[in-house]
């Protein structure tokens, strides 16, 4: 993680949120690392106002909304790239949204930090 790492990780234990900044650079940062782990365009990770990607080899879809999606607010996303929230526990809770036969393998990308 970048500097904001004692940040966000306060944060992700309960502390107070980080400015919009670190939280971006932070989401960003994730994002890039699991694309690099799993390059490809079959799956699309959303986490809004921050980011979107697709990763995960295969088929891929071209225009419109892609059958196969990940969306998590900023903290969502950051509990389960730093290893703190379980994909379980946070599709439970509401916190995930996977849509599609292929969105659950971006839970085998994670933690990556």
């Amino acid at each position: 993680m970048t500097l904001s790492a004692t940040a966000i990780r306060a944060w992700l234990e309960g502390g107070p949120a980080p400015d919009r900044t670190e939280q971006r650079a932070a989401v960003k940062q994730t994002l890039a690392a699991v694309v690099a782990a799993a390059p490809g365009r079959s799956v699309e990770i959303r986490v809004p106002p921050f980011g979107a990607v697709q990763c995960v080899p295969g088929l891929h879809h071209g225009r419109g909304t892609p059958p196969n999606v990940v969306e998590a607010d900023p903290r969502t996303w950051l509990a389960l790239a730093a290893g703190v929230l379980s994909w379980d526990d946070a599709a439970r809770s509401g916190a995930l949204l996977a849509s599609g036969t292929r969105a659950a393998e971006v839970a085998a990308l994670l933690p990556v930090l």
